[in-house]
């Protein structure tokens, strides 16, 4: 369709300006020490490269100095690579100028301080550069090579449940079919903001879904333009609705021909699925998602338990004891939550519940709650025909250390709205192991132009 080629364009062309700004950010290495490859055009051109994979290997015994790696690794000494142990496999996506990314180490580094492994790094930047529409049609053979590397790995003993892939963008897809040449037998695949751009029409074959591994998860948050809108896991997290990231700003389009290029108007949202992983891997709060069939049912508050998850809400991240790996899960779950715009993302969510008398006419209200000098704000629309209204906020800090909820009668600028009577005023917090009794105020009248607030003396307690 038009559209489609238009966005295809669209997405090349601004995943370039921001190879711009990202590709620079590499400090100073030992030159014994292995690194991803850089490309240029000129180069491509005339050495007419498509693929050149190359694997980069680290441990807890060289994590600051990556290992080239091949099969012939396996015998030399010293070798870091060991059989017994789980093995993480990173595959980046798209690079549009042929700039190596720079965040692999980091993720590397932040999967083996939260568990003992072997770390592959999967270095396609040769095949992966310059032209989306060609780097998509040679994926395939990518996986091709490493579902090679993977034969000689079993060879020496390494078992396919042990094999854990890592895939980004349009890295997500190639480990998505070496999951299809292993026929699902792979342990697991992470998808961190699979691509959308060609694959959300493709047929399962041809893009990650929940046949490629015993378990496949992935992370959403850019599915309105780099991303992809559907589910491809066994359970799909989708942060903040899966689009428009907190601390992301709005006007990407308009913004490129304004201030070009700018990096956080172009893959902001993109690369939030990235760094909310790393965050997670550092385990300081659990990044848990809600089941639900859309992300405004979710934020109606119709949703609030993790029952088909036998009451265990699932953790993006690695935790044994996240009840997504161990337990039966349905396939295409979809998983919500909210995040904050920073590290480590975690925001706890409040249930927010309203029970207004019958009014005469529309009105609009505002209700903050407030934690110290940190406040949430809401904002929302009351209607005549409805007496009843839930919602959920994310909020900094949890339920039993809101010290006030403040109503503000706000009206509209065409009409003078009177009193709002509330029959009740209700929070409460799930995704919380506290099971705290909701905070409610009874029978609040609050008059245009007069803010009203309740406080709260509260002390939280041990669990």
């Amino acid at each position: 369709m038009p559209w489609e080629h238009k966005t295809t364009h669209l997405c090349v062309l601004m995943v370039y300006i921001t190879s711009m700004v990202l590709g620079v950010d590499e400090r100073h290495r030992d030159d014994e020490c292995a690194d991803l490859n850089n490309t240029t055009w000129l180069e491509y051109r005339q050495l007419r490269v498509k693929l050149q994979v190359q694997y980069l290997l680290l441990t807890r015994r060289n994590m600051d100095c990556a290992q080239m790696f091949s099969q012939e690794s396996l015998t030399e000494q010293p070798s870091y690579f060991n059989t017994s142990r789980p093995t993480k496999v990173i595959i980046h996506g798209y690079r549009a100028l042929g700039s190596k990314p720079s965040w692999v180490k980091e993720l590397a580094r932040a999967l083996l301080r939260a568990q003992d492994a072997n770390v592959l790094v999967v270095d396609w930047v040769y095949g992966a550069s310059f032209a989306y529409n060609l780097v998509v049609e040679n994926y395939k053979e990518v996986a091709v090579q490493i579902s090679v590397l993977i034969n000689q790995l079993q060879e020496h003993g390494c078992k396919l449940e042990s094999f854990h892939f890592i895939g980004i963008s349009l890295g997500a897809h190639v480990a998505g079919f070496v999951g299809t040449l292993f026929e699902g037998k792979i342990g697991r695949i992470t998808g961190l903001d699979p691509a959308g751009p060609m694959f959300k029409g493709a047929d399962t074959f041809d893009r990650l879904d929940p046949s490629d591994a015993q378990f496949v998860d992935a992370i959403h948050t850019d599915s309105d333009y780099f991303g992809i809108s559907i589910p491809v896991g066994h359970v799909d997290f989708f942060l903040n609705g899966g689009k428009d990231q907190t601390g992301c700003a709005r006007s990407r389009f308009a913004s490129i021909l304004i201030y070009f290029p700018v990096y956080g108007y172009v893959i902001c949202d993109h690369m939030r699925a990235l760094h909310v992983y790393m965050s997670a891997l550092n385990g300081s709060c659990p990044l848990k998602g809600i089941p639900c069939f859309s992300y405004e049912d979710f934020l109606r508050g119709d949703c609030v338990d993790c029952d088909v998850f036998k009451g265990t809400c699932p953790t993006i991240g690695l935790s044994e004891n996240s009840g997504i790996a161990t337990s039966t899960v349905p396939q295409e779950q979809k998983l919500f939550l909210l995040t904050t715009s920073s590290p480590p993302f975690c925001t706890h969510h409040i249930l927010l519940e309203l029970n207004v008398s019958p009014l005469d006419k529309s009105a609009e209200v505002e209700v903050t709650l407030r934690t110290e000098n940190r406040g949430t704000e809401q904002r929302l629309r009351l209607q005549t025909s409805t007496t009843v209204y839930r919602t959920v906020l994310g909020h900094p800090a949890a339920l039993c250390k809101i010290n006030s909820i403040e109503l503000k009668n706000t009206g509209t600028r065409f009409y003078r709205q009177g009193d709002i009577h509330f029959k009740s005023v209700c929070v409460s917090e799930f995704l919380s192991l506290r099971r705290e009794e909701p905070l409610c105020v009874n029978n609040v009248s609050v008059r245009r132009g007069a803010p009203w607030a309740h406080d709260f003396v509260q002390v939280c307690g041990t669990f």
